[in-house]
């Protein structure tokens, strides 16, 4: 979600300085970098170990009503074309979910702002016990979708994710965002979203998925 669907890092990114702040610590962009894509748990601790003195389910409720505040104030800026190619899924009848490690309550906030439909389910950070770069999260997500996992295509912005995408079996598709990708073993990198549609992501299944399952 935060930074494949919606741009929402910067965001994150300012409630982890004010946090840091407030017990006096100093938090950077290279140490926030450090959390895209992490689980929240992990992320906490790292937190906790910049100065906060919260216990790790108090640093992630914290944080998430900051996000959740920005969001509503702020707006949901969707990434370049990440709406659009949600859209046109829905349209040709293939089944999305939205896999992410944000709580639940911050990735339905989100969905409910999209003025359409656009996942048939969602899997968040508190739904699973091992979050990524373990594969739970997408191997859950087919289960429930009833999907072989090697007939999806994950897409993800963060090193994090790729890693739980190829471990699954999928289909991993990068498109980097704040963070570089290059070398981490994703089947295809695409800049951006933009001008994509669903014949782009059946086009790279149909090239991709055989190889995808002979390696499994």
């Amino acid at each position: 979600m935060d930074g494949t669907v919606v741009d929402t890092e910067p965001y994150w990114m300012a409630a982890e300085t004010r946090l840091v702040e407030s017990f006096g610590g100093t938090w950077t962009h290279e140490d926030a970098l450090q959390l895209v894509g992490s689980g929240l748990i992990d992320s906490a601790i790292i937190l906790q170990n910049a100065g906060v003195r919260m216990e790790a389910e108090a640093i992630v409720a914290h944080l998430t009503d900051e996000v959740q505040n920005l969001l509503r104030t702020e707006g949901v800026p969707f990434r370049p074309g990440a709406r659009e190619l949600l859209l046109d899924l829905k349209q040709a009848g293939i089944t999305t979910a939205l896999v992410t490690m944000s709580l639940r309550r911050m990735a339905l906030s989100v969905v409910d702002l999209i003025d359409f439909p656009a996942f048939d389910l969602v899997v968040a950070g508190d739904d699973v016990d091992n979050p990524k770069p373990h594969p739970e999260p997408y191997l859950q997500a087919a289960a429930l979708l009833d999907i072989d996992i090697t007939e999806a295509i994950v897409i993800e912005d963060s090193p994090t994710g790729v890693r739980a995408g190829i471990a699954s079996g999928a289909v991993t598709l990068g498109v980097p965002h704040i963070v570089p990708l290059d070398d981490l073993g994703a089947h295809e990198l695409w800049p951006t979203l933009d001008g994509r549609t669903a014949h782009d992501l059946v086009d790279l299944l149909d090239r991709h998925s055989a190889t995808t399952g002979a390696t499994r």
